[in-house]
């Protein structure tokens, strides 16, 4: 075993006995991916046995997972004095009672009643931690002894009662294996924690089962929360380094991380515990302190803590957070048991993270205060998958197609098959199933939405393979393999409607992955001689093979293409005959943004967000751009827009009907399978104004190998990140984010357009439509469905319509015909009211 994995390992050891059961096992049983050996010989048949938990060999292109990722974010909670109940248990046949859940033993279980009549189904299994603690997900182990009761569809309420349990906070369904499962959502303080199972994972009975169940504490994500404005604060300190250093406690508020406040260590050292007060000089209601440790060392780190609440400075109640942070330089938050109105916040240090001396320091303390929905968006619950859902699709009929690799949680050599899942849109289930007709194992691949609506998938770990999805028939099938093996490739279609494909070192054989072009018509790959990838490389340190992953592209009249990153220059490629590639100018005084990305939010116009120099470990950037492209001339104009908030690569953006763009995720110092350096605090970017403003933060990082989608609703899905085995930083879930545009001040939904009739399944470019609509519709939009993975999405295209009101509802809407403004493809048409309120969408294709 790795050095850095048995360290990893026994720090998480030594916060909590609890981990041993699972997480010394799942750490032995995942060794052999993380050899990080190529393998190119012939490989053997799977095994039999669970979907998606074969050993492969990992890629060396990523190497070992960071330290960090094998450690859970959350702590483990202490389950001393919790008890266990169920809607039924079986006593007769077995020992199944609800208790064995709680003994620590994986060998006994509980189990549904069985004998006699069985129980049927839902199940439930209730955690009573006879305590209000935060909590943040539910750990399930499947029984070990047999594959009868595994959890398939489930979903997690929790209440402060008992009594009292309000809807889900999760909800989703389970791979049908023996691994651990974590299923998460959004943090919060509660007593009682209920697992309910609708379904059995192979239906093979109406029963349920459960080895062990753990609860996670606090991960230092809010659950809707937003940063409150610092404007006239103060912070004052129990003691304070003033002779040493600048170590004063008013450094907290400064929003300068390369000054700290120091517990007061010269002469002799103040004695821990240390506090530091945040006065807001006003009542504020509060629910979460965000606590930044210094940047230039490890001394003073926040371990133990409590954090208190004052209305008048004096009289502090009881702890509103208390816990141990990990001894690490990355942001941590305090999530509070509820939320206080409160004038005065303090942090209480009681113990030094690495027990290095009796010494506190800190670089910025932030508070958070619940999100208002109108102005921040909200949240809906977590949705579990059985996979890690790496690319998605949306389709139409309120669908969203996701894979991950030939394993549902890991990827590794080219094991000719793929694990893919499809979430119903309507009743949030979400179905598994793996791919093994077309022999393409689809991780890492190029994506590119057809013209006809269909889904074309290229390279990845069976580097030189074709897939296409067709959503009318749930049907997958394989195309010619390309000429040039790729994978992390860049993707788009042209508006001829064939698909254009460029770059790609992370597989294959070492070389120029220049362009090619394949045709709906021959279903065949042509070469483009005249297009490689030289011109538009990045200088990444690592090489060729990182330098030319992830392209933006964005397809115009003519089957041309604008490459505008994520290399600072610019490039503009033509596609027919042997192709051509000039340059277009820089992007700005940009630099190279490897993981950042390009949305099209107006016809010709481009915005592109945050990435970094490198594909990882150097500083990603707060930068953002608009590119703009004269329609006539062809000439390319980049300027630089207002700066994000936060820094991120890794992170995903969605344009939305109303033309502002919506960024999530992301990491302010990129490294892949870590949630280190998370962004939590997705923002708004209003093209009117070039500014960005705050959104509701994330309950789970989304970093690498995470995706976001517009969906039909003018909701977005997030969801994703890690596929990196037995780490901690898998995340096989997603959740809804509604953005502002759809809420009142209460959170209630605003009154929305409605599109009634007129819209065909399909329409010609230049076509006119007329079409019927409810409500205060003042325009329309066409967005193009889209295809997101690795923070690349070049499918997205936001087109504005010319629209006349005929009269008695009915609209005149125009369709434009140049299919390099509209390209081929399927379509979300929405009207949208004078505020920019979206109607729900109907889907057409546009041919």
């Amino acid at each position: 075993m790795q050095p850095r994995r048995i360290r990893a390992l026994a720090r998480a050891l030594r916060r909590s006995p609890l981990l041993i059961a699972f997480a010394l096992g799942s750490l032995l049983v995942g060794l052999t991916p993380w050899l990080g050996v190529a393998s190119t010989g012939p490989r053997p048949a799977p095994l039999p046995g669970a979907p998606g938990r074969e050993a492969a060999q990992q890629s060396p292109h990523h190497g070992v997972a960071p330290a960090n990722a094998m450690e859970p974010t959350a702590p483990v909670l202490d389950r001393t004095g919790w008890t266990a109940t169920a809607s039924d248990e079986e006593t007769t046949g077995e020992n199944g009672r609800a208790a064995n859940v709680l003994d620590g033993n994986a060998a006994t279980i509980w189990h549904s009643k069985w004998t006699g009549t069985p129980a049927p189904l839902p199940h439930t299994i209730t955690l009573d931690m006879h305590r209000t603690a935060v909590v943040s997900a539910l750990v399930y182990q499947p029984r070990t002894g047999g594959a009868n009761g595994r959890v398939g569809e489930y979903s997690i309420s929790v209440s402060a009662d008992g009594q009292n349990w309000g809807g889900p906070v999760a909800t989703g369904t389970l791979a049908d294996d023996a691994s651990a499962k974590t299923l998460g959502f959004a943090p919060q303080g509660a007593r009682f924690v209920r697992l309910t199972a609708s379904t059995e994972a192979g239906n093979r009975g109406p029963w349920t089962s459960a080895a062990e169940l753990n609860l996670l504490g606090d991960p230092g994500t809010p659950a809707a929360t937003v940063d409150l404005p610092r404007t006239g604060w103060t912070a004052t300190a129990s003691d304070e380094e003033s002779t040493g250093e600048n170590g004063r406690a008013a450094n907290v508020l400064d929003g300068d991380s390369a000054t700290i406040w120091h517990s007061r260590w010269s002469g002799t050292p103040a004695p821990l515990p240390h506090s530091i007060t945040v006065d807001m000089h006003r009542t504020a209601a509060v629910s979460a302190l965000v606590y930044q440790p210094r940047n230039d060392g490890p001394n003073g780190r926040a371990g133990a803590y409590t954090v208190t609440t004052s209305a008048d400075g004096t009289t502090f109640g009881a702890p509103v957070a208390a816990g141990t942070w990990r001894d690490d330089d990355t942001v941590k938050t305090a999530t509070f048991t509820r939320t206080e109105n409160a004038r005065y916040v303090r942090l209480t240090v009681t113990g030094e993270a690495g027990n290095r001396g009796p010494w506190t320091s800190a670089a910025e303390i932030r508070l958070s205060g619940p999100a208002d929905p109108a102005a921040h968006g909200a949240w809906d619950r977590i949705t579990g998958f059985p996979l890690v859902p790496v690319a998605t699709a949306v389709l139409p009929d309120d669908k969203l197609l996701a894979w991950s690799a030939y394993a549902v949680d890991r990827f590794g050599g080219s094991n000719g098959y793929t694990q893919t899942a499809i979430l119903d849109l309507k009743t949030g289930k979400v179905t598994q199933r793996r791919i093994d007709n077309t022999g393409h194992d689809m991780f890492c691949p190029g994506i590119a939405m057809l013209a006809d609506g269909r889904v074309l998938v290229t390279g990845g770990s069976n580097a030189e393979k074709a897939s296409i999805y067709d959503p009318a028939n749930d049907t997958w099938s394989a195309t010619t393999a390309m000429n040039i093996a790729r994978g992390y490739q860049a993707m788009t279609l042209l508006s001829t409607g064939e698909a254009f494909v460029l770059g790609g070192s992370w597989s294959g054989a070492t070389g120029d992955k220049a362009g090619e072009v394949w045709s709906p018509d021959t279903r065949t790959w042509r070469k483009l001689p005249g297009v490689p990838a030289g011109p538009a490389l990045t200088a990444d340190p690592r090489g060729a093979y990182r330098a030319d992953n992830h392209m933006w592209l964005h397809a115009t009249s003519g089957g041309k293409v604008l490459q505008l990153g994520p290399s600072k220059q610019m490039n503009w490629i033509t596609t027919g005959g042997n192709g051509s590639i000039t340059p277009a100018g820089s992007r700005a005084d940009s630099q190279d943004a490897m993981t950042g990305n390009a949305v099209a939010y107006d016809i010709g116009k481009l915005l592109t967000l945050g990435g970094s120099p490198a594909y990882e470990n150097t500083p990603a950037t707060r930068r953002a751009y608009t590119v703009s492209i004269d329609g006539g001339s062809g000439q390319v104009q980049a300027a630089r827009t207002g700066d994000m908030g936060y820094a991120r690569a890794f992170g995903n953006s969605v344009v939305l009907p109303d033309g502002k763009v919506a960024v999530f995720g992301g990491q302010a110092y990129p490294v892949p399978f870590s949630d280190a350096t998370s962004v939590l605090t997705p923002e708004l970017w209003d093209p009117a104004t070039g500014t960005f403003t705050p959104l509701a933060s994330m309950a789970v990082p989304r970093n690498y190998h995470s995706v976001a989608n517009l969906l039909p609703d003018g909701r977005i899905f997030s969801g994703g990140g890690g596929l990196c085995g037995d780490c901690a930083t898998n995340h096989a879930d997603g959740a809804v984010f509604t953005p502002p545009y759809l809420l009142g001040a209460d959170g209630s939904p605003k009154p929305r357009p409605a599109i009634t009739g007129g819209v065909p399944p399909r329409a010609a470019a230049g076509a006119s439509l007329t079409v019927s609509a409810e409500g205060q519709v003042a325009s329309f939009v066409l967005m193009r469905a889209a295809a997101a993975t690795h923070s690349t999405d070049n499918d997205q295209r936001r087109v504005p319509l010319v629209s006349t009101a005929a009269g008695n509802g009915t609209y005149t809407v125009s369709v434009p015909a140049d299919k390099g403004v509209v390209l081929p493809g399927t379509y979300m048409l929405f009207a949208l009211d004078a505020q920019g309120v979206p109607s729900t969408a109907k889907f057409i294709t546009v041919s």
